[in-house]
């Protein structure tokens, strides 16, 4: 197939488009950037050295013989190029990565919060009227996350996407409907990825756009088989409050003897899933299109969930790290549960990586190679959902004055 990566030089973008290329994919990238401008502007880098995506797209094609294109467009301003790029490639499937994606980012000022709406909410849109305004027939695979859900316990298993209601009509009769399951998004960057939700169900309702959403959890890990094959291919590894990944973070914190940050009572469940298996998700929905007039197609994309100071303990028992409690920079419920339904990727032949699976240590091995690299003053999450949250903060960065846990 020919397939368009937007986003591609991103996190989950890169190894995504690494992976397809891989399976003899025609791969084109567009991207604008934005990801490697944002580390200019919250000055901090990588843990993993990155080069250029040209030099990227360079090494691939010296290690495989395969050509990555890269096409530097800004999806959520340049509408005319992005249609005309479509009208000209008229790609067989299209993948939608090209969306801020930290919520503590789009919580730190107003400015973030209204970069996030525009740059997302305009991104999907203008992608959504460009594919009709063309009239290609290309399988749209979106990047969502489990987040659109809340974190509330409800005391059910969350389904994929939707829920089965049942309501009564005007002659008394129960009736029984088909919705998206609520949202509850917990921050301005979860919200973009609700009203994501809205923009499909238009599209695929009105003009019969073919499209799956992946509502994926947390990622772990930096390497797949394909960024392991040369060292110019890693994946990006970010460690920063605002963009690195609880998991991600508490292992860098491990490997400099920095106390594992773990904010409020660390009672909030999360989904999780690898890095690889992500890539492998990716692969799965576009192997199993929706038809021209159906609904759109919604999977979780998780394998586990756990505890926040759950997982702290199982690094710690790893590495012989130590954590301390921190306040809260989010607004959400101290504890929570969270049951989560993946039924249709695990039919579709996924087999989860778990954290059983003895990829920490690896996880270790890199934090520890690139050590030298991070800068601890970027180590702590300061962005808060509130301005009360952020006067209660303390920003000490070694959390010295807090409660320390073994």
């Amino acid at each position: 197939m020919k397939i368009a990566i937007l986003g591609g030089d991103g996190f989950v973008g890169w190894p995504s488009t690494l992976h397809l290329s891989d399976l003899g994919h025609q791969v084109h990238i567009i991207d604008n950037l934005s990801r490697r401008w944002i580390d200019t502007e919250l000055g901090v880098q990588s843990l993993t050295p990155m080069d250029s995506i040209q030099e990227r797209c360079r090494i691939w094609r010296e290690v495989t013989g395969r050509r990555i294109h890269f096409h530097l467009l800004d999806v959520a301003k340049e509408y005319e190029r992005l249609k005309g790029w479509l009208a000209q490639e008229r790609p067989d499937a299209i993948i939608h990565f090209a969306e801020q994606r930290a919520a503590p980012y789009s919580m730190k000022s107003d400015r973030h919060k209204v970069y996030t709406v525009n740059n997302n909410t305009n991104a999907t849109h203008n992608l959504l009227a460009a594919m009709v305004e063309t009239g290609i027939d290309a399988h749209l695979v979106h990047l969502g996350t489990m987040g659109v859900y809340g974190y509330s316990s409800v005391g059910a298993a969350i389904p994929e996407g939707y829920l089965d209601v049942e309501v009564e009509n005007l002659k008394g009769e129960k009736v029984h409907q088909e919705i998206l399951y609520p949202t509850r998004p917990g921050s301005v960057y979860h919200m973009t990825k609700s009203l994501d939700q809205i923009l499909f169900q238009f599209y695929a309702q009105n003009d019969g756009l073919r499209i799956t959403d992946l509502h994926q959890g947390i990622v772990w890990g930096t390497h797949t088989a394909q960024t392991r094959m040369h060292e110019q291919l890693i994946n990006r590894f970010d460690y920063d409050g605002d963009y690195g990944t609880v998991l991600n973070r508490f292992l860098i914190q491990a490997a400099i003897d920095y106390p594992l940050t773990v904010h409020g009572t660390g009672g909030q469940t999360r989904a999780f899933i690898h890095i690889q298996d992500s890539v492998r998700c990716i692969e799965l929905a576009l192997g199993d299109a929706p038809k021209a007039g159906e609904k759109v197609r919604i999977f979780n994309q998780m394998t586990e969930t756990h505890r926040i100071r759950d997982l702290a303990g199982i690094v710690c028992d790893l590495v012989g790290a130590k954590t301390v409690m921190l306040p809260n920079p989010r607004k959400e419920a101290e504890e929570n549960d969270l049951v989560v339904k993946n039924d249709q990727f695990l039919k579709l032949g996924l087999q989860p990586t778990t954290l059983a699976d003895g990829l920490l240590s690896e996880m270790v091995d890199v934090a520890r190679k690139y050590a030298h690299r991070i800068d601890r003053s970027r180590v702590p999450a300061v962005s808060a959902w509130t301005k009360d949250i952020a006067r209660a903060i303390n920003h000490d960065p070694e959390g010295k004055a807090l409660k320390s846990v073994s």
